[in-house]
């Protein structure tokens, strides 16, 4: 399976799945435009659209796609989500033939009440909700139900490949370093960001486990942030601190 992401409004990334054959899948397309050209400069065939929440800047181009690919749409159960013909829930496996794929769903409220992440062939497909050396805004969620999600992602095979929906990574991590200043792990990260930025590159995909090592939000645990979050005002309890270090990234500016 080749991963492509591809790059939509001011920082979004569409996810464009395809195989050999030249079947394709996209996730979270927030404008037809960027599919379509990358369809037709791959000789690809649309075959699936995956969604993992109501916001338009992920779902506004779906409407657009269909007028020219009629292909199933799978997506949460919220109907503020048109055009869907397949409503999944968690534990639900999305089994595609063209190309052969399959992902499991996973319910991960927070970001919004009904958004959902896709696991399988070695990605986790997480839309909003986990970013690089971030996570998601709380806008419908609370930060007990967007820390339990985090927690969720965090347990995963650490190996598969984290598809963020934004290019969010190298202010992420200036925010990252402000919380861990001397994990080493989060500096060559760092680095290896600002290369890639600097050659125009996206920052994403990364492994799971390069995200649990430098990633503030997945690090609640971790005695530094612990104690910066502590520093900060947070209570002894893990959802303090989490709601701590979301309302201090919030308010960053860098």
């Amino acid at each position: 399976m080749h991963v492509v992401p591809l790059p939509a409004l001011a920082d979004n990334y569409i996810w464009l799945l395809y195989d050999d054959a030249g079947n394709a899948l996209v996730v979270d397309p927030g404008e037809a435009t960027p599919v379509e050209t990358a369809l037709a400069a791959r000789k690809l065939r649309l075959r699936a659209i995956l969604l993992t929440h109501h916001h338009n800047d992920h779902i506004g181009g779906v409407q657009a796609l269909l007028a020219r690919h009629q292909v199933p749409v799978y997506a949460p159960r919220d109907d503020r989500i048109a055009h869907v013909s397949h409503r999944v829930d968690d534990g639900d496996t999305v089994t595609l033939d063209k190309p052969t794929a399959a992902f499991r769903v996973l319910e991960i409220p927070g970001h919004t009440r009904s958004h959902i992440a896709y696991v399988g062939e070695g990605l986790l497909l997480c839309g909003d909700t986990l970013f690089s050396m971030g996570c998601g805004r709380l806008f419908e969620g609370t930060p007990q139900q967007m820390l339990a999600s985090l927690d969720r992602l965090a347990d995963l095979p650490g190996d598969l490949k984290v598809c963020c929906a934004h290019e969010y990574t190298a202010s992420n991590g200036r925010f990252a370093q402000t919380v861990e200043p001397a994990n080493s792990d989060l500096l060559q990260r760092i680095e290896q960001v600002r290369t890639l930025r600097e050659r125009e590159e996206p920052t994403l995909p990364v492994t799971l486990s390069t995200e649990r090592a430098t990633n503030p939000f997945l690090r609640i645990d971790s005695e530094d942030v612990a104690q910066w979050c502590s520093r900060h005002g947070a209570a002894a309890d893990r959802v303090s601190r989490f709601a701590t270090l979301r309302a201090a990234k919030d308010e960053f500016r860098a």
